[in-house]
């Protein structure tokens, strides 16, 4: 039996994944979340975990009272996240955390010789070389959890030693898609979190709507697949059954189909190399009266070419795009900055942070820090 570590196990992706714990035969052995301890209580007595790890302290204080009953273990702050990603008995842990709190329980759960079930596409944007290198190294496998890396990694097993002559991945273009860059200014959170097939959190959601989350997707991908950023080709599928496909050197085009619905890629990473029954609706193709596909519009969505531009320069830019993003995202869901100007905040803290070609862990950090920072000071 697979013994798993989920971080971040209130959110989207952590309640899917425990959703399809009866489908595979695996057992969690430690759960964290940031702040939402009663879904935490309910969730610790549901799976009897080890461990629970809160990332807020008082919190942490709070859930160690409602668990005084039990014998679970409850841990606070970063050291709790890392002592929940690297206890001995689990063999894989899912990095279902949102933002740069996944970098360094990721690490040290490699560092410890875990298999990672990446759902933190942060990890791999701010510290691509640093964790790859770090994976090969301690022989630990990195099992893609978004729906498009998902895609590509089903697409690229029985690869052998043939070329890839390009990635294609699929955006389903968010809930703007058709607008210009004018009619997007006036557009307010509530409309920005409306994604016409996704189910996901707020910060996602409103990645989808800037198109940043896609350009984050494609710095992942050029990691996890070894791959020029210019050999990685974004393209809009508004139907997202798609989800992503592989060109050869032949011409020919391996694609991955399925209804949208995370609970199928969560399955796989934990089952890989074997499939097995999900509770996921069998995709009917009859039914689907077309699949339709367009170029993205990279003036009404600049954060993509911003993202082209951190992938190619590779260093600390992937770190100041993310923390950049993350700062601006949070200031428009606080109706602080119109929808366009997280873009352009974005551009000014790539513009205007240091560049550093070969990073350490800290230089990450820092950037990631100096990049908020700027943000914050633009708008005040």
């Amino acid at each position: 039996m697979k013994k798993l570590v989920i971080l971040g196990s209130t959110g989207s992706i952590g309640t899917q994944t425990i959703d399809i714990l009866d489908c595979i035969e695996a057992e969690v052995c430690a759960i964290t979340v940031n702040t939402n301890i009663e879904m935490a209580e309910k969730q610790a007595r549901q799976l009897h975990p080890q461990l629970v790890g809160v990332y807020d302290e008082e919190k942490a204080a709070e859930l160690r009272i409602k668990l005084a009953d039990t014998d679970i273990r409850v841990v606070s702050g970063m050291d709790g996240l890392i002592a929940a990603a690297t206890l001995p008995q689990a063999d894989i842990v899912v990095t279902a955390v949102v933002g740069m709190v996944g970098l360094l329980p990721t690490l040290a759960a490699i560092d410890a010789g875990k298999d990672i079930a990446l759902a933190n596409k942060e990890t791999l944007v701010c510290a691509g070389q640093i964790v790859m290198r770090r994976a090969r190294e301690k022989g630990v496998a990195i099992l893609p959890v978004d729906s498009e890396h998902s895609a590509i990694f089903q697409c690229l097993q029985g690869r052998a030693d043939n070329a890839i002559r390009r990635i294609l991945l699929t955006a389903s273009g968010g809930p703007f898609f058709g607008k210009t860059r004018e009619e997007m200014r006036k557009m307010k959170k509530e409309q920005a979190l409306k994604h016409p097939n996704w189910s996901m959190g707020a910060k996602i959601t409103i990645d989808s709507a800037t198109m940043m989350n896609k350009g984050l997707e494609l710095i992942e991908a050029m990691w996890l697949y070894d791959v020029e950023p210019e050999a990685i080709d974004i393209v809009v599928h508004r139907e997202s059954i798609v989800h992503s496909a592989v060109e050869y050197d032949d011409g020919s085009v391996i694609a991955q189909l399925g209804n949208p619905d995370m609970r199928l890629p969560i399955q796989y990473a934990l089952t890989y190399p074997k499939r097995v029954p999900c509770k996921v609706p069998a995709l009917d193709l009859p039914t689907l009266s077309r699949l339709t596909f367009f170029a993205p519009d990279t003036d009404a969505f600049p954060a993509l070419n911003l993202a082209r531009r951190a992938a190619k320069a590779r260093g600390n830019l992937g770190a100041v795009l993310n923390g950049a993003n993350e700062a601006a995202v949070d200031l428009f869901l606080k109706d602080k900055i119109a929808f366009t100007e997280i873009a352009e905040l974005v551009g000014k803290a790539v513009e205007g942070v240091n560049y550093i070609s070969e990073i350490t862990v800290n230089d990450v950090l820092e950037s990631d820090r100096v990049a908020r920072r700027m943000v914050l000071d633009c708008v005040k």
